[in-house]
């Protein structure tokens, strides 16, 4: 229970699915985190959902990713409690829109202000912090659909495949610098979380699981499990080689 002992992370969307999974996994590998949320209700409840950890060992913030000041103040909250950044786990995001044609321009703008402005900022802002410390790593959740693009996927796709690169070129940026900051991404396929609610009520929990398993051929959709592990190798110093690439866990859906 001891593979990110002593390390300080920030985790954001931290109030549901795979946020709140990452931190609960970090938590009980001897991690401190920052869990962040636009979701006021459900951050507050933190207390109460994490009772089983001492409450010096986590800290919660009501966080807009898309706002450049609340990533200041985050980033500089977080510093100055714990003492040290030493992980960012870029969690947050939303799945709006539909084909090119069909989505919304207001809508496009809004996924991708979710999805990847705020990856920019929390890259921004948190290097000059981490790069201090050693063994930093930011931990960028991506998507399958950010490497295989659908018909009715625009916005999406378009938002987590610039993640993935703007992975790399965080990545690289460090390493030239010289600092001791990795960056890399996650690209789930489908996981059971709040995000497939809108499938779940247009086709009912049984079958709309079910639909998205017949996308894969290991025919079973992934659990939060399946990510939270990746996301604690990466932020662990067993991965301290590692940087400018991707983990991939789509039961071979990219492999077809």
């Amino acid at each position: 229970m001891s593979r990110v002992k002593d390390k300080v992370a920030i985790v954001t969307g931290a109030a549901s699915g795979l946020g709140f999974a990452a931190a609960q996994k970090l938590l009980e590998e001897g991690a401190k985190v920052m869990l962040t949320d636009i979701n006021r209700e459900v951050i507050e409840s933190m207390p109460d959902r994490l009772s089983k950890f001492s409450q010096s060992q986590f800290s919660t913030c009501i966080h807009d990713v898309t706002k450049e000041q609340s990533w200041i103040d985050i980033i500089d909250q977080t510093n100055s409690y714990f003492g040290k950044i030493n992980i960012l786990v870029n969690s947050a995001g939303i799945s709006l829109g539909s084909d090119v044609v069909s989505t919304d321009f207001e809508i496009w703008k809004k996924v991708h202000e979710v999805n990847l402005d705020s990856v920019f900022l929390g890259c921004k802002y948190v290097i000059p912090v981490m790069s201090k410390y050693e063994n930093g790593s930011i931990i960028n959740i991506s998507s399958i659909s950010g490497i295989v693009a659908g018909w009715n996927t625009a916005a999406y796709n378009s938002s987590k495949a610039g993640v993935r690169l703007l992975s790399k070129s965080v990545a690289l940026y460090c390493a030239k610098k010289g600092y001791d900051v990795r960056c890399n991404s996650i690209h789930p396929a489908f996981v059971n979380t709040p995000i497939l609610d809108p499938i779940k009520q247009a086709f009912g929990a049984d079958e709309a699981v079910a639909k998205l398993a017949r996308q894969i051929p290991m025919n079973k959709i992934g659990d939060t499990d399946d990510v939270s592990y990746a996301i604690l190798y990466l932020a662990s110093d067993e991965s301290k080689f590692m940087t400018g690439t991707e983990i991939v866990l789509d039961g071979g859906l990219s492999a077809m």
